[in-house]
């Protein structure tokens, strides 16, 4: 029994050794069960054909071919969008508006009022703001006849040319003769 066994030791090394000759023992990075380049192409051709198969054997609605190629138009959509821009520039509907923003003055100094003031103003406008409420105060606790805020706020908005509109406030609630809206431009 070993001397078979030794013969057939001595057949495995010797089969090993012509494969090493002729180059056949070489060894194979690719996956186990991973097609050759070859079946590749042969499976791509093989989906394409079918492919080409199929779209022949469909048939295109031609009135879904011209909406594909043409697309469709939201008339309902463009209505309110322009139904929007034009609401938000009559003036009806933007002096009866409730403010997007609001600043208080009280207890400020004129260059402080002034300079947040503008800061204020300037924020609204670069986020896109319509109206503005600014409340000065009625001028109860200032010396003289007149408000020295709410002068300062009036020709304010008069010299600025991101100010359009102005008025008081309907009810005592929303600040009346103390507070100011404002329509930016």
């Amino acid at each position: 029994m070993g001397d078979i066994l030794n013969q057939w030791d001595n057949y495995q090394s010797n089969q090993i050794k012509k494969q090493k000759e002729n180059g056949k023992n070489q060894v194979s990075h690719k996956k186990a069960n991973a097609p050759t380049p070859e079946e590749k192409a042969r499976a791509a051709e093989r989906d394409f054909e079918a492919q080409m198969r199929r779209d022949n054997e469909k048939q295109i609605n031609p009135m879904e071919m011209w909406l594909r190629r043409y697309g469709t138009i939201d008339k309902d959509k463009i209505a309110e969008e322009t139904e929007i821009k034009n609401r938000e520039t009559d003036r009806n509907y933007l002096i009866n508006m409730t403010p997007e923003a609001r600043i208080d003055l009280h207890g400020l100094h004129q260059d402080e009022a002034y300079e947040r003031l503008n800061n204020f103003i300037g924020d609204c406008k670069a986020r896109g703001l319509k109206k503005v409420l600014i409340v000065h105060g009625k001028g109860i606790h200032t010396h003289g006849t007149d408000p020295v805020l709410g002068e300062l706020v009036r020709k304010f908005i008069e010299r600025d040319k991101r100010c359009g509109t102005s008025g008081h406030p309907k009810t005592k609630y929303e600040g009346g003769t103390g507070a100011t809206w404002v329509i930016l431009k």
